[in-house]
């Protein structure tokens, strides 16, 4: 296939760059199979069953973005894509000229870093402050808003940009789905017997890279680190069992769920456990354990939007996105959402 079958025009307009008022507020466009209704986000418990289960990702975003200077006096932006140890991570660095390996810089006035080894984009850096990495971003770093988020992180942003159940530090982009979820929302599944699960997948900045190559099998995709717990395991096999159904809150949950099923043990059971991911989902794709995926709408041409082409259906998701557009919706990280049924093929 080729990367403009996913391409479409979005009017700047409906970028949303900042959030509804009420985390809740959003609205839903449902897709399944041919069918498109429009509706709110708090109707998504009402089309969720007892007995169904959802899985959330509950990472937490970091403030990964610092600003400082190189040796030389050059000015340099750095983006953490992955914190490695207390005092080493990954980095994408803007410069004039790149930093050479083993050269040092210093962010924030205050904390001093070595380069230590470059792999592709990415520069590995040592941090030389006794204080761990993750104190010092929290201290001196800034949340990364999204690259089509045009103004300075505020502390509304601090807030908003993070889900209410955030709790393993890691990320260096909200998984969007979440951020529509609020505490009452939670307890609505729990008062109807709907289960609710979590994995951890650390969203890297990759997932705001566009497919670059014109076929797309010839794309190469970033690798994220995702941990699914044996609870999570354990109501996923109670849930299929009872023939019930597993809902992703966002292609964060999908693609590691469907990452542990390319692991299966001699059993052909999900194993719980830490791993790393680099799946890559386009039409054609054999779903293994997600029936439905609540996600918000993506970028063009982007490797999310053809996993939910995957999901959805190419055709139908190209309908639904005219659709959106059509019908005035917000788009992307702060924007409105999908409910989309897998399709049969």
């Amino acid at each position: 296939m080729r990367t403009q079958d996913f391409d479409f025009y979005l009017p700047d307009h409906l970028i949303a760059q900042h959030p509804t008022a009420d985390r809740t507020a959003s609205r839903m466009l449902h897709l399944n199979a041919d069918t498109l209704i429009n509706r709110q986000f708090s109707d998504l418990p009402n089309l969720i069953n007892a007995g169904d289960l959802i899985v959330l990702n509950d990472t937490r975003v970091i403030k990964a973005r610092l600003f400082g200077t190189k040796e030389s006096g050059g000015n340099i932006e750095v983006l953490i894509e992955r914190v490695i140890s207390e005092h080493t991570a990954y980095a994408h660095i803007k410069a004039s000229r790149a930093p050479k390996v083993g050269s040092k810089i210093t962010l924030a006035n205050v904390i001093d870093a070595e380069i230590t080894a470059r792999h592709d984009d990415l520069f590995e850096c040592r941090f030389l402050n006794d204080d761990s990495l993750l104190n010092l971003l929290e201290q001196y770093g800034q949340l990364p808003l999204p690259p089509y988020i045009t103004h300075t992180p505020t502390a509304e942003d601090e807030a908003r940009y993070q889900t209410v159940f955030a709790k393993n530090l890691g990320a260096v982009a909200a998984p969007t789905a979440g951020l529509h979820f609020n505490d009452e929302t939670l307890t609505a599944f729990k008062n109807k017997q709907i289960s609710i699960a979590y994995v951890t997948l650390h969203v890297g900045a990759g997932t705001f890279q566009p497919v670059r190559v014109d076929n797309i099998s010839d794309h190469r995709m970033h690798s994220e680190i995702y941990e699914i717990p044996q609870a999570t395991i354990d109501l996923i096999e109670k849930t299929q069992h009872s023939g019930g159904k597993v809902t992703a809150i966002g292609t964060t949950v999908l693609r590691a769920l469907e990452s542990a099923a390319q692991h299966r043990d001699a059993s052909n059971a999900l194993k719980a456990g830490t791993g790393e991911t680099d799946i890559f989902i386009t039409p054609g794709y054999e779903f293994k354990v997600i029936d439905r995926l609540f996600t918000n709408f993506h970028l063009p041409k982007s490797t999310l939007l053809m996993l939910v082409s995957a999901f959805g259906g190419l055709d139908q998701i190209k309908k639904a996105y005219a659709h959106a557009i059509a019908n005035k919706y917000r788009f992307f990280s702060y924007g409105d959402a999908m409910l989309i049924e897998k399709q049969q093929y």
